[in-house]
């Protein structure tokens, strides 16, 4: 028992700090990850909150990709700044933006390639090469491609996040996070953050996730598939403005999405030709199999439209316009969902 708390992370003392199944868990996603070890947390959230305070102080400086995931933002510019933690949100297309607003303090580069619902790059080889030079610990949220195609580890990124309640889970029924790192960075969040904020999962949750795992490749797959088909109808159609999916010819950074990633899953956002609000709202009504719900990964195809974080009154309006679309494409047959996005443009 002894051996056992002088060393929570590979004994199994208390559930809170390891349990055999979420150790099964943490083995496999570390494999996919090509890290070392893994922990895994309550949430998406969860991990990202966890990893980050386990490797800042009052006194230290951030930057982060500008748009990121709401939580992340919330997390940098409202939770940590209240201890006194500064933070810079840049341009990541563009590493010179990284580099000059970086200063003497700053101590963590805050990545999310693709970025969340517009899906801008940053060159993670670029990115961890000034960020070793410079001291800086590197973090990316790799929930978008997933293991299965994307590996930041391979660029030397210290810290990989997810939200496995997305494609790592795929089934809709279990929330959950992991933090991806070097066997020495685990061991430090686990006792410097971990522990204390209790974030892990139930051995019942991990259970669920690792049976996830076993169609992992195939539903992805099945995704990035039907993905690419409506990229194609959807670039075409006359009341489609613009398409965005790394993947996609057109995409901005389309090299780059090919030089650092194996594919872009089943995220697309679209951007409505639409003079109004209300040609976005009668679109989105018309809508009949695509689930207006947040997340994605599991079986049902989803929409998320930007338009919802508009208008809200007390809250100022989302700096994403109004008409753009995220959809992603879940595991129903392509015709259908072809069928239903050109049967709610023709309300537009």
């Amino acid at each position: 028992m002894q051996k056992a708390f002088a060393d929570e992370l590979d004994y199994h003392i208390y559930t809170r700090g390891n349990n055999p199944t979420v150790e099964i868990l943490r083995k496999k996603i570390a494999a996919l990850e090509k890290t070392e070890d893994a922990l895994i947390t309550g949430s998406g959230a969860a991990a990202i909150a966890t990893a980050m305070i386990a490797n800042i102080q009052a006194g230290d400086h951030v930057i982060c990709v500008q748009k990121p995931y709401s939580w992340t933002y919330k997390l940098i510019s409202q939770v940590l700044n209240k201890f006194g933690v500064t933070y810079d949100f840049v341009d990541g297309r563009d590493i010179e933006n990284i580099m000059q607003a970086y200063r003497h303090n700053t101590k963590v580069l805050y990545l999310e390639s693709p970025n969340t619902l517009t899906f801008e790059l940053q060159d993670l080889d670029a990115c961890q090469k000034w960020a070793k030079e410079n001291g800086v610990i590197t973090m990316i949220d790799n929930s978008h491609c997933s293991p299965l195609y994307q590996n930041p580890a391979d660029f030397g990124i210290d810290i990989i996040l997810h939200s496995a309640t997305k494609y790592i889970n795929g089934h809709s029924d279990v929330v959950a996070g992991a933090i991806c790192a070097s066997r020495s960075m685990i061991k430090k969040i686990f006792e410097e953050s971990y522990m204390v904020l209790g974030t892990i999962i139930s051995p019942h949750d991990a259970g669920l996730l690792l049976r996830g795992l076993r169609t992992f490749s195939l539903r992805v797959e099945k995704s990035n598939q039907t993905a690419l088909q409506l990229c194609e109808f959807l670039s075409c159609h006359p009341k489609i403005e613009e398409v965005i999916y790394p993947f996609h010819h057109s995409f901005p950074q389309y090299e780059l999405a090919h030089k650092q990633m194996r594919g872009a899953g089943g995220l697309v956002t679209i951007k409505l030709k639409s003079a109004d609000k209300a040609g976005v709202f009668r679109f989105i009504q018309k809508i009949q199999y695509f689930l207006k719900a947040v997340s994605w990964g599991g079986y049902e195809s989803l929409m998320m439209p930007s338009i919802v974080f508009h208008d809200i009154p007390g809250k100022p309006d989302s700096p994403i316009h109004w008409s753009y679309v995220r959809l992603y494409c879940g595991l129903e047959d392509y015709e259908i969902l072809e069928n239903d996005l050109s049967q709610a443009l023709e309300s537009i």
